[in-house]
């Protein structure tokens, strides 16, 4: 275990979950306490929380980069150009079902209370081409924001709903946030954090107000409390129990196991930190 931890943010590793998974980008937390991720090659796996082992569900076909699930247990998959659904059953379909969807390489997937799946769009690496487009329950999908376009990845709604957090990981790292307008449109953009020297990836929030910021190189974890102050949650030099984290999940029935994708190895780590993450949203579509 080579993990470093700081003394002063209390927390422990608990170690390792669901080993002999295909270098999992994403994690994700499901509605009854399990976690989701994906492969290399598309495979869909629920994950058991409490005796950390796990299934495969299914296969997309391609590469997951990004995973949410909806009220009925159905999951939505981030696949380059395109959102794959699958069902409990591993039944896989285009998301929404009909028509070209636009996206360049489909990333994060978020949903709100209302239904709506916003997705990021990275767009080509270095080419400032991304951006954020929207599924509506209805199966509309449209480009809702083009206000940050380098590289946008991870994603998660603030504790209020009314902000829509994004990590823009290229040409001054950071995470930005979008506001919803009343109509759900997209507002103002602004800067949260800047991570220079850092290529971030995922993002997630506890029930403090804390947002966690997980950053493909260097295999860290980042902590922004309300006060603004980022700290180091944890970071591994070694690069073996974090490998490059991508995606993080606050999971568990209590969502109080913070789980970090490891793009660069083949498990999930699982961190006790001695808080909640917020509930997520599960519409039923």
């Amino acid at each position: 275990m080579s993990l470093i931890k700081t003394e002063e943010l209390g927390y422990f590793v608990g170690g390792f979950v669901g080993e002999g998974l295909d270098h999992p980008e994403c994690v994700s937390a499901g509605k009854d306490g399990e976690a989701y991720a994906g492969g290399e090659e598309g495979q869909v796996y629920r994950i058991d929380t409490s005796d950390k082992t796990f299934k495969q569900l299914g296969s997309t076909g391609a590469f997951v980069g990004g995973i949410a699930q909806d009220g009925e247990g159905s999951v939505y998959c981030c696949c380059g150009p395109d959102i794959v659904k699958m069902t409990k059953d591993g039944k896989t379909s285009s998301y929404p079902a009909s028509g070209s969807s636009g996206l360049e390489l489909a990333n994060y997937p978020v949903f709100d209370s209302k239904g709506n799946l916003y997705v990021s769009d990275s767009g080509e690496w270095k080419n400032d081409s991304g951006k954020i487009f929207i599924v509506t329950p209805n199966g509309k999908i449209d480009i809702w924001s083009e206000q940050i376009t380098t590289f946008p990845n991870g994603m998660a709604l603030d504790p209020s709903g009314q902000y829509l957090y994004v990590v823009a990981s290229l040409n001054t790292p950071r995470v930005e946030r979008i506001k919803i307008n009343e109509d759900g449109s997209s507002g103002k953009t602004e800067n949260v954090v800047s991570l220079p020297s850092t290529v971030p990836d995922g993002l997630a929030w506890d029930t403090q107000g804390n947002l966690y910021i997980s950053c493909y190189t260097p295999s860290r974890i980042y902590r922004l409390p309300p006060s603004g102050k980022l700290e180091i949650l944890a970071e591994d030099p070694e690069h073996t129990m974090l490998a490059s984290p991508t995606n993080i999940a606050f999971c568990g029935s209590n969502r109080d196991i913070l789980l970090s994708a490891n793009l660069g190895r083949w498990h999930i780590t699982e961190i006790m930190t001695g808080v909640t993450g917020i509930p997520l949203n599960y519409p039923v579509i």
